[in-house]
């Protein structure tokens, strides 16, 4: 686990007296409750905003004027992780380009100092980096800045309303918020009902499409990916063979449990001229040409998902939204086809587009090789 330092007591006394924004003064606001069960209180709607994760989540319930509330983001992280989303949501809200960079939490250059110099009154934080930066949170609460917790990478439904519904009322956005969470209940409870009736659970294996297919790019269980899987009542192979939420499975393993169907997640990602190219830039034959390889792996041609063509590219970003239900609309397409024939994931996605976000829906972002 990466260790950061904490505050100097002088450095935060100071910090805390160029904030002058003592907690006892928020009250006015109903108390909101975060994604893990905490209560956060603001005493109006945050006008300060330092947003750290799932940006586009914060854009569909704010709309592009809800960025008018945010002081700084990791900007790099979204900027490098989503070279193809992130120019296009830069072209609908301009102010994304000239907002305060406060570092990436997954390089370490998240940085504490940099967020009080913005004089946030809310920090909304995801809570799959709270064990690396709870001491760093804590810091900003006894500073008087309220954290609030978001969550959509562990894939527990409950978390994504609590997120949405939250952070809706910490930006005055209720209705919006609603809205989403109404929407995002509505269409797990159809996948789950549809998946619910199947009579044959096939074996599934995902992988991150990061590297190409000469490298072991990690799998899922018990969360994201590996989580979808469950909602969906899938045979993950990865179950109890890897140790945490994800990581690596063995070649020979993938090869002995013989998948039905298989799922390379890939994405837009800078620096990665062989991983599996999905998104706004991507077009069907380059996604497929990416994926190809895949299918050449040693052994791989005798496996039950290539032998049925059951190869396919999933965009990865899906695996931890707000509109990660399109993702899981397709992935159970394929395992329980005649349970989802009516069912057309990518017009789901881009509905979703349409009606929420300000950026134009293209490209590819699920697809089968043949």
């Amino acid at each position: 686990m990466i260790r950061l330092p904490r505050l100097s007591r002088r450095r935060a006394l100071g910090l805390a007296a160029m904030l002058a924004m003592p907690a006892v003064a928020r009250a006015a606001m109903p108390p909101i409750t975060d994604a893990i069960g905490r209560t956060v209180r603001l005493r109006a709607p945050a006008e300060r905003i330092v947003l750290a994760f799932n940006f586009e989540e914060f854009t569909a319930i704010g709309g592009p004027a809800g960025w008018d509330r945010v002081v700084g983001y990791p900007k790099s992280w979204w900027a490098d992780n989503r070279t193809a989303a992130f120019p296009r949501y830069a072209a609908a809200i301009p102010r994304l380009n000239a907002l305060p960079d406060v570092g990436n939490m997954e390089t370490s250059s998240f940085s504490l100092e940099k967020v009080l110099s913005l004089r946030p009154d809310l920090v909304i934080f995801p809570d799959v980096w709270m064990p690396t930066y709870k001491d760093q949170m804590a810091q900003l609460e006894q500073l008087g800045i309220p954290v609030l917790v978001i969550d959509y990478n562990a894939q527990i439904p409950q978390r994504h309303i609590a997120s949405v519904l939250a952070v809706g009322a910490a930006i005055g956005a209720d209705a919006r918020a609603r809205e989403l969470a109404t929407l995002y209940e509505t269409r797990l409870a159809d996948i789950q009902g549809r998946a619910a009736r199947a009579t044959r659970r096939p074996k599934v294996y995902i992988e991150l499409g990061q590297g190409g297919a000469d490298v072991i790019g990690n799998t899922y269980w018990k969360g994201m990916w590996g989580r979808m899987l469950d909602l969906i009542g899938a045979d993950n192979i990865a179950a109890n063979r890897i140790a945490g939420a994800w990581g690596p499975l063995s070649p020979e393993y993938v090869l002995a449990a013989n998948p039905d169907v298989v799922f390379i997640a890939g994405s837009s990602w800078v620096n990665r001229p062989n991983a599996v190219l999905t998104g706004f830039d991507a077009d069907p034959a380059t996604t497929r040409a990416r994926l190809a390889p895949y299918a050449n792996r040693k052994g791989w041609g005798e496996l039950t998902a290539i032998r049925a063509g059951e190869l396919h590219a999933i965009e990865h970003g899906l695996c931890r939204s707000l509109f990660d239900y399109t993702a899981l609309y397709y992935v159970a397409k394929q395992l329980y086809p005649e349970a989802f024939a009516d069912i057309d994931p990518v017009a789901e996605l881009r509905a979703y587009h349409d009606r929420f976000l300000p950026v134009r829906f293209q490209g590819t972002w699920m697809a089968r090789l043949t």
